[in-house]
């Protein structure tokens, strides 16, 4: 295992990294009912821990006067955010160690989720090998990024673009459920099909509790990425709808309850449902830690620099853009535009009017001065600009980001 960074910066980055992979990985586990999977998020609990307590070290050092404490607080506090998400990982995870039973109804419905996660074997022979990632392009190619890679017993976490696959690497990926076909004909793997189950003529309370828990995955995942970017953003607003989901997900649990509890009275062996209530407990502990978050915005506290700056620097990037009058995504609908397949970034949320529009799904029609909140690799970015009529520029010196008007697009305020 490569040696942990010493600076807080760097190790806040690759501790949220960390959690974020966990999350991918309980899921993916999940889904191909794979224990060896589920036992790697584990071992990532044990580098997670390792990373909070150093944290706390750290932090704890660095207080040096009162205003120094209170920003330090406001780290920790996020610091302890990050390890509830990465327990929350491990949670899911021991659905499948434990073998506490999922119906296959939900497995066949996790694989039409917002984001899936992905894994995959490159083939010696295949057009993955012995490639850079930045070459490759995937977040661009197929809608998809690799948030790790496992290269014998090591992990790769948060891999640069010039990091050069080798045949038996194992990436993980996360993204578009669109891109999984083409992302393995790229690596040289067999043909994939998602899992299916009979269609039952009547909807049973089974169905209506699948229904429930992939609805708390996406909306978790989704608040996740909202609390990150009040975070980044300093933005009330943002914090306001983190609150409104985490509110929606303890419905949303209370819904599952009664609909396991009904399908629990119809099974003969009802023991096989224990798992829809881990998960769900799970789901709405993911959001709960997203309205942890948001905390210090909503109580307007000081947050240290070094949180922006850790954010910045990590696996998925979260970025504003606004779109530019006469670009590309001027007044056409995002179905049209296919962001995740086009730039690689999931769209959180959509500001118009000074209101926002978390989760906008493919009939929205953008408009002139929207602004779009997305998460994502930082290679998309520049190409998400694009297409909202702008160009990034970086300031070598300060690493700063600045988005100014591509050709006749002009600046919307």
């Amino acid at each position: 295992m490569e040696e942990r960074p010493r600076n807080l910066k760097a190790m806040l980055s690759e501790a949220k990294d960390t959690s974020e992979l966990m999350v991918d990985l309980g899921y993916a586990a999940l889904f191909f009912s794979d224990a060896g999977m589920a036992e790697e998020v584990l071992e990532l609990e044990e580098r997670l821990s390792r990373l909070v307590h150093e944290m706390r070290e750290v932090c704890v050092l660095a207080a040096r006067s009162p205003r120094e404490a209170e920003q330090m607080s406001g780290v920790l506090q996020i610091v302890s955010v990050i390890e509830r998400i990465g327990n929350a990982a491990v949670d899911i995870s021991r659905i499948v160690t434990h073998r506490l039973g999922i119906p296959a109804a939900l497995v066949a419905d996790l694989a039409s989720a917002e984001e899936v996660s992905h894994w995959v074997r490159v083939r010696e022979d295949s057009a993955m090998a012995h490639r850079a990632l930045e070459d490759l392009e995937l977040p661009i190619e197929v809608g998809m990024r690799v948030v790790a890679i496992r290269r014998g017993k090591e992990w790769v976490i948060d891999p640069d673009g010039d990091e050069v696959l080798v045949p038996n690497d194992v990436l993980i990926l996360r993204g578009a459920p669109g891109g999984i076909q083409e992302l393995r004909s790229l690596a040289g793997a067999p043909e994939w099909r998602a899992p299916e189950v009979e269609e039952e003529p009547a909807i049973t309370d089974l169905d209506r509790a699948v229904d429930v828990l992939v609805e708390m995955k996406n909306v978790s995942e989704v608040a996740v990425g909202l609390a990150y970017s009040a975070l980044l953003f300093d933005d009330q607003g943002l914090a306001a709808e983190v609150v409104h989901l985490e509110d929606r997900l303890d419905e949303m649990k209370e819904r599952l309850e009664v609909w396991v509890l009904r399908a629990a009275a119809e099974t003969l062996d009802p023991s096989s449902l224990r798992g829809l209530l881990h998960l769900g407990q799970a789901a709405e502990e993911i959001g709960d830690a997203a309205q942890q978050m948001v905390w210090l915005v909503e109580q307007g506290e000081e947050t240290h620099p070094i949180l922006a700056m850790a954010l910045g620097e990590s696996d998925e990037v979260i970025v504003r853009v606004p779109v530019g009058a006469g670009s590309a995504a001027d007044g056409r609908t995002l179905a049209e535009l296919d962001l995740e397949m086009e730039t690689g970034h999931y769209l959180l949320a959509v500001r118009r009017a000074g209101r926002y529009l978390y989760r906008p799904r493919g009939h929205v029609r953008l408009e002139r001065g929207d602004e779009l909140i997305g998460c994502g690799p930082d290679e998309g970015h520049e190409r998400l600009a694009e297409l909202c009529g702008y160009r990034v520029i970086e300031d070598d010196d300060t690493g700063e980001v600045e988005l100014v008007p591509a050709g006749g697009a002009a600046r919307d305020g």
